[in-house]
């Protein structure tokens, strides 16, 4: 009886393993999602629709991001930078020139063209204030050139992030 149990065990144990790797294998973006053209008549979504959470200005959640930590939201803004690599995360700001806020896409589901930079967005989710390690914010600096301007003096930052659900994009004209 042990035996079948512990058999059993590694059945679901090596299942559950696979069915982890086989969700991380599809988690990759197509060529279509790094390419496709962000309209200016139109719209380009990704992810889940948006929903009818809170519209809230960027401006306001910068200012004072502990208030809307954790809360669905939605917000809009100008994308100032995207992952040059996947299109797994943007940075929205409430102006082109502006200070923004890393943006990544939820469970790493759905992805942006690469050339979103410059695109106006609305998007869904929660924003976090969170603080990163030396060598998350090291790899960030080194794979895309991230740039943190409060780096804390171990070299961790604090950071405000908004996890996305989904992403509305549009080219102004």
């Amino acid at each position: 009886m042990k035996k079948i149990i512990g058999l059993m065990i590694m059945v679901m144990a090596f299942s559950f393993a696979a069915f982890a790797q086989e969700s991380m294998e599809k988690a990759k973006p197509t060529e279509k999602d790094k390419t496709e053209a962000i309209p200016t008549d139109g719209v380009l979504k990704r992810g889940a629709a948006l929903g009818k959470s809170k519209k809230v200005s960027l401006a306001k959640v910068m200012a004072n991001p502990s208030k809307y930590s954790g809360k669905m939201v939605r917000v809009e803004g100008v994308i100032v930078r995207s992952c040059k690599m996947e299109g797994c995360w943007l940075e929205l700001a409430p102006t082109a020139d502006g200070k923004g806020v890393r943006v990544k896409m939820k469970d790493h589901a759905f992805f942006v063209p690469l050339d979103a930079a410059g695109a106006f967005a609305k998007t869904e989710g929660v924003f976090t204030v969170k603080t990163l390690t030396k060598e998350m914010v090291d790899h960030m600096i080194e794979e895309d050139g991230a740039k943190f301007e409060n780096r804390n003096a171990d070299g961790t930052v604090t950071e405000i992030t908004f996890e996305a659900t989904g992403v509305e994009l549009t080219r102004k004209k």
